[in-house]
């Protein structure tokens, strides 16, 4: 029998480290192609893309479609149980950029990328 301490140990051990979030985050928007998601995840490897998302998988958060076809075709989306960590996704992302703004407003160089919008 698996016991914890408290509510946000089980939360950790299914959407903690380092990728997961993200991959919540990107599929947010819709179903994924893996290359999709590995160009979205830099620094990400493809077998450990891979290995989260059969983690995700899984745990039930994400769903997998294989196309029968040459070259083979794998897309993911979010399931229905994995809408439901939208709400810790959205919660993670506006800390995260109010983290960035403080750190900002005390001097580090720190920019977030996808405030910056492309000069025209």
């Amino acid at each position: 029998m698996k016991q914890y301490n408290l509510g946000i140990e089980a939360t950790l051990e299914i959407i903690g480290g380092k990728w997961k979030s993200l991959i919540i985050c990107l599929l947010m928007s819709g179903t994924k192609r893996t290359s999709e998601l590995q160009r979205s995840i830099h620094g990400i490897s493809q077998k450990v893309l891979i290995q989260q998302l059969r983690e995700l998988e899984r745990d039930g958060l994400v769903k997998r479609f294989v196309y029968q076809q040459m070259p083979p075709k794998v897309e993911y989306s979010l399931t229905e149980y994995g809408v439901t960590a939208n709400k810790i996704v959205d919660v993670m992302c506006s800390w995260g950029k109010d983290n960035i703004k403080i750190r900002q407003e005390r001097g580090e160089e720190i920019v977030l990328l996808e405030d910056k919008s492309p000069e025209l």
